[in-house]
């Protein structure tokens, strides 16, 4: 350990205030780039736990207790030296250093000549300059200027919820930039497990599309889809579905993504004098593409690939405009053979994809949930004392809720 030959409290009583020193040169710059200053920070504090006083952290020792009092005692208004936040940094730091990474990360060589890992300077240089020596690694400094720009409670919520798999949290923290999430938003996709759905998915866009466009294609397509839906009964056909789809145009759009615009339903292209009709068709903003969504509430035929081909050239020659990229394909289907749609797929050169879909909620229709309200209504007025009712007046029949009209039901105890 760094000034091995000072007595352990002494080094202690020095890195606390070491640590006050560069807190309060955090609170200067955090004027400027707050955010990023406080990641920095967060970083630079749980690489000194994980690397300086491992031993002493270990659990059960009241390490934690006696840094959060410390630090406390002349920040009494910063929430970030809390017990619980000062075990996140050392999670923080931990989750994005491993030793698959570690060897890449800035070196800094302690009094020992001990290599270890050093955070890059990419918004804001750390206070202990002249201890860091940066590397000209491309993914690194990438991933190190994504972090900074997440806020802390959005890391926070991602190291709860993705248990150490640095891939994973890495997801989540991009699609928060890109998308601009609050943290409940990012909750809410966490919860919906994204980052498997979208790693599922069937398509050939790494055979047919750019590199950069490819992987940023696969974003917009997930295996399953789920669609939220208002007024879909337990019994629908492909018609009913595209309709509900539509209707739920907003959560549709959500669960696609951010940059996706809708154009329409059975969208009409006249070409050679018939017309045909898309099921739904959308526009990727970042892509510059029309996205083309062929529905099927069967299971996956290859005779459905050569209907969203057809749809696809057609939607090419007659809608695409000068900067328009040819439109990319995605089938919906009930269920599909992956190994069966991955062969297909292979041997298309159009950019398609092949996605199953769920119904996350049969939910009920305003009109339904009205009636639900005016039935209940009419039988507490029914039931108030006082109220003199007419021999022929009678209460309504009980309407059974919307969600559960198609439910048995349960017989009566005798």
């Amino acid at each position: 350990m760094k000034n091995e030959t000072k007595p352990a409290a002494a080094r202690y009583s020095n890195w606390i205030a070491d640590l006050k020193k560069r807190w309060r040169a955090t609170q200067i710059k955090a004027a400027v780039a707050v955010n990023s200053a406080l990641i920095e920070f967060y970083w630079d504090l749980g690489r000194d736990i994980a690397e300086d006083f491992a031993d002493e952290a270990r659990y059960g020792s009241r390490f934690f207790e006696k840094v959060s009092r410390d630090m406390r005692g002349d920040f009494p208004g910063d929430t970030g030296f809390s017990t619980r936040n000062i075990r996140y940094c050392l999670d923080f730091f931990r989750l994005y250093s491993e030793s698959s990474i570690l060897p890449q990360l800035v070196a800094k060589s302690d009094r020992r000549g001990r290599v270890t890992a050093k955070m890059p300077p990419v918004v804001a240089k750390s206070a202990r300059r002249n201890r860091q020596q940066p590397v000209g690694d491309t993914a690194l400094q990438q991933m190190v200027a994504e972090l900074v720009l997440v806020p802390w409670g959005h890391h926070r919520t991602i190291i709860d919820k993705c248990k150490g798999d640095r891939e994973k949290a890495l997801f989540y923290v991009r699609r928060t930039i890109r998308n601009g999430w609050s943290r409940s938003a990012l909750l809410n996709w966490l919860s919906a497990d994204l980052y498997e759905s979208e790693g599922k998915a069937q398509t050939n866009f790494a055979l047919t599309m750019p590199a950069a466009e490819s992987d940023l294609a696969r974003q917009f397509v997930r295996d399953p889809q789920v669609f939220e839906v208002f007024g879909l009964r337990e019994q629908y056909n492909e018609t009913q579905l595209k309709a509900a789809i539509a209707a739920n145009i907003e959560r549709t759009l959500l669960s696609l993504g951010r940059g996706v615009s809708f154009l329409g339903r059975e969208y009409p292209v006249e070409i050679g004098g018939e017309t045909k009709y898309i099921d739904l068709l959308f526009y990727i903003v970042p892509l510059h593409r029309y996205l083309v969504m062929e529905v099927k509430t069967t299971k996956y035929e290859p005779a459905d690939l050569g209907q969203l081909s057809g749809y696809l050239a057609m939607a090419e020659s007659v809608l695409n405009t000068p900067g328009d990229n040819p439109p990319v394909g995605v089938l919906v289907c009930k269920e599909h053979n992956r190994v069966l749609a991955k062969i297909h797929l292979a041997k298309i050169g159009l950019p398609m994809g092949i996605t199953d879909y769920q119904i996350k909620r049969l939910l009920p229709t305003p009109a339904q949930l009205a009636q639900c309200y005016a039935d209940a209504e009419a039988l507490l007025a029914a039931a108030r004392p006082g109220v003199v009712q007419h021999e022929n007046m009678k209460p309504p029949a009980p309407t059974l809720h919307p969600l559960r009209q198609n439910q048995p039901q349960r017989r009566k105890k005798a």
